[in-house]
Parts: C-alpha cells; sequence; structure tokens
C-alpha cells in the first residue's frame, strides 16, 4: 500500500491529469453526439461541413470543462484566472484546429466517426497536457 501511496504522489499531476481528462472526454463527446443526433440525424459519416460543426460544439464543451477542472484539480493554479484562461484557450484553438484537420482526414478515408473521434482524442489529449504544463499553468513562471 505504500508503494502505491508513493507511486501516486510521485505521478499524482498526470494521474489527475488523466481522470480530468476522461470527464471532459465523457462530457464533450456527450455534447458532439447529442448535436449528432439533433443536428445532423446522428449520422456516422458526417460531411466535411458537419464534421466542422461537431468538433466546434466538441472543442468548445471540453474546453470549458476542461478549464477550471485542470486549473482546479491538476495543476492547483492560484494564478489570476483571466491571466490563465486567455493562454488557455489560445493553446486550445491549436488543437481545436488539429481535431478539424484530423477528423477531415481520416472522414475523408472513409473512416468511422466513433474510431476517428477516438484517434483524434488521444491526439489532441497528448498535446493539451504538454501546452497546460508548459504553457497555461506554468508554476516555475510564478514562483
Amino acid at each position: 500500500m505504500e508503494k502505491i501511496k508513493e507511486l501516486y504522489k510521485k505521478y499524482e499531476e498526470i494521474i489527475v491529469y488523466l481522470i480530468v481528462g476522461v470527464m471532459t472526454t465523457i462530457v464533450s463527446w456527450a455534447a458532439k453526439f447529442i448535436a449528432n443526433a439533433l443536428l445532423f440525424d446522428n449520422t456516422m459519416y458526417p460531411t466535411p461541413v458537419e464534421n466542422a460543426v461537431l468538433s466546434t460544439i466538441n472543442w468548445t464543451t471540453g474546453v470549458i470543462f476542461a478549464f477550471f477542472t485542470n486549473r482546479r484539480f491538476v495543476f492547483k493554479s492560484k494564478e489570476p484566472m483571466g491571466k490563465e484562461a486567455s493562454k488557455f484557450v489560445l493553446s486550445r484553438v491549436s488543437t481545436w484546429v488539429l481535431d478539424i484537420v484530423a477528423m477531415q482526414v481520416f472522414t475523408a478515408l472513409n473512416i468511422n466517426l466513433v474510431v476517428a473521434t477516438v484517434i483524434v482524442a488521444v491526439l489532441v489529449t497528448i498535446a493539451n497536457y504538454v501546452f497546460s504544463k508548459l504553457f497555461v499553468f506554468n508554476k516555475k513562471e510564478t514562483e
């Protein structure tokens, strides 16, 4: 049990980031698939325009949820919210573009929406952690 506690303490930030990431994914995917059902009759092979709309809904929902949960639970930030929010949104814009481009490529290759969404989520999650750690919630900058 002590070894588990020691490992958790050592990797706490990454573990909590992954937990928050799963929660963010659930929230943003729920928004995406609900929008798909309501707006596009639940298509599994969306057009480029439908893809862009769904990715934007997915992204917006994810950014709002992720900012507050990452700030509070992952990086335990005490900085002014406005300063971090602008950097957070800017970093997420770059991964939103990654999301849209990758989804366009995968659906052009006739890859199912669900499969493409999972692959893109992995890429975006890695990029988001790197940006959050190095650019948004950089503790060295404030110490």
